[in-house]
C-alpha cells in the first residue's frame, strides 16, 4: 500500500462493444440497431421572439425602474437606474432614468422588440427622459398611460383629542 491519502484511487473501466450488448439483450427477432436507438435528445427551445408588449416605467424619488414585458404580461427585459451604475442621489436624475431605459430597450432587441404601449407610474424625475430614451432605441410608443395612484379623499382626520 504505497498510496497517500490524497491521492484518489484510479477506476479503470472496460470498453464494452454496444452492438453485442445490445444483441444480448435484446428479445428475438430484433437486431442491434434497433435495440441501440433508444437514444434521449435534449432539445433547447428556441429564443423567445417577442415584437410587441408592454413597458412599465416607475419613476420614484429616489429609483427608476423600465420593465419590458409581452402581451401576458411576462418579463422580457428590465433594467433600473442603480443597475446601470448609479448611486445615491444620482439614482433619481433624469440621465440615470435614461439610460435604465436604453439598457431595457438594448435587452429586450435580442428578442425583437420593436413596439410597446408605455405604462408610466410614479412622480420622479425621471418620467419623461425614460421615454426619450426608448424613442432613442428606435422603439415606437402606441400609447401611454399614467397609472400613477391618486388619492381621491386621502384618509380619515384624526378625532380631536381630548383635554
Amino acid at each position: 500500500m504505497s498510496e497517500e491519502k490524497d491521492s484518489k484511487p484510479v477506476k479503470t473501466t472496460e470498453v464494452v462493444d454496444t452492438a453485442a450488448k445490445a444483441d444480448a439483450a435484446a428479445p428475438q427477432g430484433e437486431t442491434a440497431a434497433e435495440g441501440a436507438t433508444e437514444v434521449k435528445k435534449i432539445r433547447r427551445s428556441k429564443k423567445k421572439s417577442v415584437t410587441s408588449g408592454r413597458i412599465y416605467i416607475k419613476a420614484g424619488f429616489n429609483n427608476t425602474i423600465v420593465t419590458i414585458t409581452d402581451n401576458d404580461g411576462k418579463a422580457v427585459a428590465w433594467a433600473t437606474s442603480g443597475s446601470c451604475g448609479f448611486k445615491g442621489s444620482k439614482k433619481a436624475t433624469p440621465f440615470a432614468a435614461q439610460m435604465a431605459a436604453e439598457n431595457a430597450a438594448e435587452k429586450a432587441k435580442v428578442y425583437g422588440f420593436e413596439k410597446g404601449d408605455v405604462y408610466v407610474s410614479g412622480v420622479g424625475h425621471g418620467r419623461e427622459q425614460a421615454m426619450r430614451g426608448l424613442i432613442a432605441q428606435n422603439i415606437a410608443i402606441l400609447k401611454i398611460v399614467d397609472t400613477t395612484p391618486v388619492p381621491h379623499n386621502g384618509c380619515r382626520v384624526p378625532r380631536v383629542r381630548r383635554v
